[in-house]
């Protein structure tokens, strides 16, 4: 009987433990950048997307490239929120930049309150639409690094700005 009670009382406290754990998972996305241009340019172009694209009255034809908000927008930290239309999720994003002989960018996406790991590819996307939205892509020196471990979706990702 107390062996009987010993493994029901594990099997409880396991499956609790996983429960908590899995509840605390957030979908994230990184990626790293670099760039032949200024940070200070960087900086502009970033900010200036993300303003371009803040929340209009209707994202109806808008596709993914409307509802940003510019949270904080410092030289060399970028903080925004990208809530997107069609799902309703919400992405934290951050850019960090770094400047030496070139601009490192390293940019982050956490999706609020997903259970979801891979999260639809939305965390990359909402960082990878800004990129493409300031024309970063085509800027002298672009390379972008990220893979699936530490942006899962990446490698089936298919952003669009429409």
């Amino acid at each position: 009987m107390c062996l009987r009670v010993l493994y029901l009382a594990s099997a409880l406290i396991l499956g609790a433990t996983l429960t908590i754990s899995l509840a605390n998972s957030t979908a994230q996305c990184k990626v790293k950048w670099l760039f032949g241009i200024s940070c200070s340019d960087v900086y502009g172009k970033l900010v200036s997307q993300i303003k371009a694209w803040q929340i209009r009255q209707s994202c109806l034809y808008a596709g993914e490239t409307c509802s940003y908000e510019l949270v904080l927008a410092d030289p060399y930290l970028i903080k925004a929120m990208h809530t997107s239309p069609r799902t309703k999720k919400v992405n934290d994003l951050q850019f960090l930049l770094e400047q030496s002989t070139i601009c490192k960018v390293t940019g982050e996406a956490v999706s609020e309150l997903s259970k979801y790991l891979a999260d639809d590819n939305t965390n990359y996307c909402s960082l990878q639409n800004l990129m493409n939205g300031s024309d970063l892509v085509v800027a002298e020196g672009y390379k972008q690094y990220t893979n699936k471990w530490i942006c899962p979706g990446f490698d089936s990702a298919n952003c669009t700005l429409s």
